[in-house]
């Protein structure tokens, strides 16, 4: 089950009245409704319980929260009109059935018209996310789905219990049961963050892959490259964004800072070439933790990379 947050969350700066003066807060309404129209929508995932599982520093259940309110006093080139769901509660180590539920909520949200930003949580929130899009009506008409994740870790370890650190993996047995292969593309890999057995895991299941030494401002043709292929070879995107693909320095509030990471002008760059391809279904943020944010660093990195996710596609584009 949801619980409506949008009213208090979506609040903030004004300056008057008029469509050159919007602001996230101004267009955001709860969702009242499955017909509702709008051009955006958002569900959070207020979940620690994967975090924990993986040996994490708990604290992301905040971020959903943390994240509205980064957003809300962001400016608006034109007016759009978004809906929020509200947030799926994980309580009493209850994950499956948290993701479970994402699921069933994404899946509505996306068949009444996305594109969908899940507002997370640990990066458990990605395979709930999948699951959404996976039953959507655009997958039951056979599209290819393309899964690109920007993000230090791969995710791919195999645990006995689902965690923060298995979603992609999860992903993958999944398409795999449907006789389908998973298109898992990652950028800002660290070479010091990921055990051998995770790089072998990649490679046996054909993940394609970017190390963060390969993503600098320096890198920009071989980043470009890396996206294109994949937009290419994909009719859906499910854009998940670990904030600890950014350097500490930009994104000190996650259970695991990185001690390199891509600078936020080339994951800028990748989410604003995948929102221009007119492909994005769901873009997820993952790993906000607002407890050890500083002065709100994390979540206004966050906030900048969902605001160029919605206003960065054609029907947004075409609005103003």
């Amino acid at each position: 089950m949801t619980v409506d947050v949008a009213a208090q969350a979506w609040s903030g700066r004004s300056d008057g009245d008029g469509d050159d003066v919007l602001r996230w807060h101004h267009v955001t309404a709860p969702l009242t409704g499955p017909d509702a129209p709008r051009d955006a929508a958002f569900v959070g995932f207020r979940s620690d319980e994967g975090v924990r599982r993986n040996q994490g520093r708990p604290g992301a259940a905040g971020g959903p929260g943390a994240l509205r309110s980064a957003l809300a006093s962001v400016a608006l080139p034109a007016p759009l009109r978004a809906v929020d769901a509200g947030d799926v509660v994980v309580g009493d180590g209850a994950l499956e059935d948290g993701q479970r539920r994402l699921g069933e909520a994404v899946t509505a949200l996306l068949d009444a018209g996305g594109p969908v930003a899940v507002l997370g949580g640990g990066h458990e929130v990605a395979y709930g996310t999948y699951l959404g899009v996976a039953g959507s009506r655009a997958m039951r008409a056979g599209a290819r789905l393309g899964v690109l994740n920007l993000d230090a870790h791969f995710d791919l370890r195999d645990a006995p219990r689902p965690s923060s650190g298995t979603p992609f993996l999860q992903m993958a047995r999944d398409e795999e049961r449907r006789g389908r292969r998973l298109d898992y593309r990652v950028l800002g890999i660290s070479r010091l963050s990921n055990t051998e057995r995770l790089f072998r895991t990649a490679d046996q299941l054909g993940v394609s892959y970017l190390e963060d030494t390969d993503c600098g401002l320096l890198s920009l043709d071989r980043v470009e490259a890396f996206t294109g292929a994949f937009l290419d070879a994909c009719d859906l995107v499910h854009l998940s964004i670990d904030l600890d693909v950014l350097p500490a320095a930009a994104a000190p509030g996650v259970s695991a800072p990185a001690a390199y990471g891509v600078p936020m002008e080339v994951v800028e760059r990748v989410v604003t070439a995948v929102a221009a391809s007119g492909k994005l279904a769901v873009v997820d943020i993952a790993e906000l933790n607002p407890d050890l944010d500083i002065d709100a660093r994390t979540a206004r990195a966050g906030a900048r990379l969902v605001h160029r996710a919605l206003t960065g596609t054609p029907q947004a584009r075409g609005r103003r």
